[in-house]
């Protein structure tokens, strides 16, 4: 695997804020930045047609690559950046590109207000097979809003990072879903805030006697088991200041709900496939719809 964060580019607001959020990754990281222009195949008879020129398309993508990398290397001094153009169908060559990579950004179109966001075909594609790491950041994302207010009130990038939010199953605690929260929280110098989710207690729908201990109980014992997943992980990156929210509700809505100032959410989502192809867990799937931070989803066993 290479070092490098790789950022897939088109000519659109979402896709100029994926390729800023990387950059900063990458510098982070200190890794490379590689940004990719995919391109489909052009098929024989349209090529011939004189509405398509596929020359002058070919020098629109190279100067849409150059013109990227160039501003982000006067933003970013130091910064190490490539660029690659490539052929074939966009979500195939994007996930095959985020196998050489640490992760992969996508930008996500956002539609605002209470109806969330969208999140385009390629990137649920990309998102539902990649087997590494894949953000998704919004039109209009930029380095302050990653940052809590200053004292005045103003956004800055002098400020500390507002928290790392994970979101996790306790039944499915994955090392690789862990390590990558808990390392992007450390290089931010950002709490950490873990996320988890418990169903509501059968009887409270009946208002039975002894519901009030019954959930007293479930909620210890959830928050307990909790604590046990991440101890070893506390204990691995000791100068993370970590939270541990277990709260009772859907998974996809408590996520949601305690996203709301984050930098960065990280959630998981397992490897398989079914008769119906690869897909992409409720809770992820919400994350990308509703949740305005960028938001990493992990792939694990």
């Amino acid at each position: 695997m290479s070092g490098t964060i790789t950022v897939g580019v088109e000519d659109t607001p979402e896709s100029r804020a994926a390729a800023e959020w990387a950059a900063r990754e990458a510098v982070l990281r200190g890794l490379t930045l590689k940004i990719v222009y995919v391109s489909e195949p052009t098929p024989w008879f349209v090529a011939r047609t004189p509405l398509l020129d596929p020359e002058r398309y070919r020098h629109w993508a190279e100067q849409l690559t150059r013109e990227t990398a160039e501003g982000i290397r006067l933003r970013h001094p130091g910064i190490e950046v490539v660029t690659e153009q490539l052929t074939g169908t966009v979500a195939d060559v994007l996930c095959e590109a985020a196998g050489f990579a640490e992760l992969l950004v996508l930008g996500a179109r956002g539609r605002g207000g209470l109806e969330g966001f969208m999140v385009g075909s390629v990137s649920l594609a990309v998102v539902a097979r990649a087997e590494r790491p894949v953000v998704l950041v919004r039109a209009g994302e930029e380095a302050a809003d990653e940052h809590k207010m200053e004292p005045a009130g103003v956004p800055s990038v002098a400020a500390p990072f507002r928290p790392v939010v994970l979101g996790l199953d306790i039944d499915q605690a994955d090392d690789t879903l862990l390590e990558f929260a808990f390392d992007a929280a450390a290089r931010r110098r950002a709490p950490l805030r873990a996320v988890h989710a418990w169903p509501e207690p059968p009887t409270s729908f009946y208002r039975f006697s002894g519901d009030a201990e019954l959930y007293d109980s479930m909620e210890r014992g959830q928050a307990a088991l909790l604590g046990k997943v991440l101890r070893p992980w506390k204990e691995k990156f000791p100068d993370v200041e970590v939270s541990e929210a277990s709260r009772c509700g859907s998974a996809a809505q408590v996520l949601v709900n305690d996203s709301r100032d984050a930098s960065l959410v990280v959630v998981g989502r397992r490897i398989r496939t079914s008769s119906f192809g690869a897909r992409i867990g409720h809770v992820a799937h919400a994350a990308l719809h509703h949740i305005a931070a960028p938001v990493a989803v992990v792939a694990h066993s």
